[in-house]
């Protein structure tokens, strides 16, 4: 079997040599992943984040894309420095866990402005430059399970996540036929900071039970997702969302029920 940690797949390419992809906070966690994979099938990236990062083997820019004239001048650096844009993934965000009645309207609104307006603001910038190519362009944006179940201690997170995939079927239609918008709906992972999510290795172990694959995704995992949506193999595909969750949850009740499983009624 292969291992999903390695990005460099034998045999497998996607044919983004020469490609200028922009990858949202693409330094860390599920971003770097994001970024060595499409590294790996040849693509130039250009990353951001708010803060600067040293010793990546990417270009990089600082951005807080939560303000749109950063944005602005950010996606017109990556032209001047790359020529075109061929490939926007919009991948900052997240949230820490904070329980909605401990949640100031001000948090709340910094989480949303972070995860979907952001987001909003890249896309609208790129669309600029991408209805101008020949060859048009892809946005891919990275949301999450929690924008389709309860989400507790993030809810604005949640809520922003499910704009999020409503955003992307709205691009979709406004933007076609030079610019695909698709998602990739992301399950449990496995990071860096794995700990502050899932707890130690134990629990991750046991979470890792609930999923029918029998492990969380490993960052590389949603990189090969992204590299798909963003290549020619899915040149008929836009306004999906593509969930990489392994399998997905099992329901609660399973755990607890008395019932013979799998019994018709």
């Amino acid at each position: 079997m292969t291992d999903p940690l390695d990005t460099d797949l034998p045999g497998i390419s996607l044919a983004l040599s020469g490609r200028v992809v922009l990858v949202t906070g693409g330094v860390r966690g599920v971003g770097a992943g994001i970024s060595e994979v499409l590294h790996d099938q040849g693509a130039t990236v250009v990353t951001c984040a708010r803060r600067p990062v040293a010793g990546l083997p990417y270009r990089f820019h600082s951005c807080d894309i939560r303000d749109d004239e950063a944005v602005k001048t950010l996606i017109e650096a990556v032209v001047a420095e790359c020529g075109r844009l061929d490939v926007v993934v919009n991948n900052a965000g997240g949230s820490p866990f904070v329980p909605a009645s401990e949640s100031s309207a001000r948090f709340s609104r910094k989480i949303v402005e972070l995860n979907l307006l952001g987001a909003l603001s890249v896309s609208t910038h790129a669309n600029a430059v991408m209805q101008g190519q020949k060859s048009g362009g892809s946005i891919v944006n990275i949301t999450s399970v929690s924008a389709r179940r309860p989400t507790p201690g993030t809810v604005a997170y949640g809520a922003a996540k499910a704009g999020v995939e409503n955003m992307t079927s709205t691009l979709a239609v406004e933007w076609g036929p030079k610019v695909r918008v698709n998602s990739v709906v992301v399950g449990m992972v496995e990071t860096e900071q794995s700990e502050l999510f899932y707890g130690d290795p134990g629990s991750i172990a046991a979470i890792s039970r609930n999923v029918p694959l029998g492990r969380l995704a490993r960052p590389a995992d949603i990189g090969w997702a992204v590299a798909f949506l963003a290549s020619d193999a899915a040149s008929y595909i836009s306004g999906a969302s593509l969930e990489v969750h392994g399998g997905g949850e099992a329901p609660p009740y399973l755990s607890t029920t008395s019932a013979e499983i799998g019994t018709p009624n």
